[in-house]
């Protein structure tokens, strides 16, 4: 069994994902990775499928015929890593916004116990690196309104930087995860909590993304207000 791997899912990311690629795989853990393309329009999965000519064994390609939001390409990973018998599956951006070397630390904290880790900015020694102060105030307060909703200890339920043992993944009905934006996340963290499982917040330094366009849209922002009522009534 392979000890774990880390899913990307891109859409228009050639500006990042050769070096995105090389630096997770530069790591000094044992780590492969899934990209999950939603048919990028830029030539993203043609640079992986280049790459592949070098990291034959690790790198790896799912292809998907349209983008269909962030939440179906992870539970599209998630399946495909399930079927492939790996104990710990992350999720990270391709943007750099999620630092390759705290891979490690979050491996680390499951080994250390957590049945998922995720790599938060709100919690002590974390933090937020070029944003204004209303992003940061929005993207907190978002946090405590989520917290206070759903009655969850999590401090960073939006966080998209996260190590899953493959149990939580199994436990977890992936056909009925409804949302697909940063709601996304908060429902997984929500039912990992409701299944049982430990999780436990490692600090790390979130950076915007330098190449290529946000995929935050009012849609996705309107969806996770009203998402998190929905989980919780």
């Amino acid at each position: 069994m392979h000890q774990g791997i880390v899913i990307i899912p891109t859409y228009k990311e050639k500006g990042n994902i050769k070096q995105i690629i090389e630096a997770v795989l530069a790591q000094p853990v044992d780590l492969h990775i899934l990209v999950v393309d939603d048919n990028s329009p830029d030539g993203t999965a043609d640079i992986v499928r280049e790459l592949q000519k070098t990291y034959s064994e690790s790198l790896h390609l799912l292809n998907r015929k349209k983008k269909e939001g962030l939440g179906t390409a992870y539970i599209a990973g998630f399946k495909w890593c399930l079927e492939r018998e790996y104990t710990y599956i992350f999720e990270m951006d391709a943007d750099f916004s999620h630092n390759p070397t705290d891979l490690p630390r979050l491996l680390q904290a499951c080994l250390d116990g957590a049945d998922m880790s995720i790599g938060s900015r709100y919690v002590k020694g974390g933090e937020v690196s070029n944003w204004d102060y209303t992003r940061i105030l929005i993207s907190y307060f978002a946090s405590l309104y989520v917290r206070s909703i759903l009655w969850i200890g999590i401090k960073d339920a939006t966080a998209g930087f996260v190590c899953y043992h493959r149990k939580v993944l199994e436990a977890i009905n992936l056909d009925k995860i409804e949302f697909i934006g940063y709601a996304f996340q908060i429902e997984m963290k929500y039912n990992a909590i409701l299944e049982g499982f430990k999780l436990v917040e490692v600090p790390i330094t979130f950076i915007d993304r330098q190449v290529g366009q946000s995929k935050m849209s009012m849609k996705i922002f309107t969806e996770a207000f009203f998402g998190v009522v929905k989980m919780r009534f």
